[in-house]
């Protein structure tokens, strides 16, 4: 996924304040503004990134959902350039996720971002190459850490990933039997919240129903 690097488009530091960040802007927006460049297309499409930059890099929800984001993509980016793949180096990325993971607010974290980052970290071809080093208790690691990291994730999108470390655990018994439980509670809370989902509907209808008729 091609991520904007809204603080190349700013012109300034990932450490940048809020003021920093405003200043740069009003710089740059001075240079660029339409009524300033009428007739120049190139300088209204730089107007519009920078004026997309400053508004996500100033707004805190947004701001924390793009550097999830760009967090993801830096991490898979360096993945890809690694010489070679080994359960150490996946072992080493999955703390490195469940130490970032750590510190989100799991209300407005970029949940199929997560989600999307641990089944390319845990692909069939990464896990293919993982089984020919045969170092189950490596492995076993990778999956102990991957099951607390998914605590953060609902089960529409730990489903995935609990499935994907099924074909991973394939030999180990143990990390198979923790993730099958672990599968049976995550479809048993589904069902509960997709239930509570429908009695709540139904109550709300309930409700419009009898104030229309109280108030006939």
């Amino acid at each position: 996924m091609h991520l904007k690097d809204y603080y190349a488009i700013l012109e300034i530091e990932t450490s940048a304040s809020a003021t920093e960040i405003k200043k740069s802007f009003r710089r740059l927006a001075q240079q660029l503004h339409p009524d300033k460049n009428k007739s120049d297309p190139y300088a209204s499409a730089q107007f519009h990134e920078i004026k997309e930059a400053y508004e996500v890099l100033t707004n805190p929800s947004r701001k924390e959902y793009y550097l999830q984001q760009r967090w993801y993509n830096q991490s898979i980016g360096k993945k890809k350039k690694q010489d070679a793949i080994t359960p150490v180096t996946v072992l080493k990325q999955s703390l490195e996720l469940e130490k970032y993971v750590s510190t989100l607010d799991t209300f407005r974290m970029d949940k199929e971002g997560l989600e999307q980052y641990i089944l390319e970290l845990l692909s069939n071809d990464t896990i293919n190459k993982l089984k020919h080093f045969n170092e189950p208790d490596t492995n076993s690691q990778i999956v102990q850490i991957t099951l607390r990291t998914i605590n953060a994730l609902p089960p529409r999108y730990s489903k995935t990933v609990l499935s994907q470390l099924q074909v991973f655990a394939e030999f180990n018994e143990n990390s198979l039997r923790q993730i099958q439980s672990i599968a049976i509670k995550t479809n048993k809370k589904h069902q509960r919240e997709k239930y509570s989902l429908l009695i709540i509907i139904g109550i709300t209808i309930i409700l419009c129903l009898l104030i229309f008729l109280a108030g006939r």
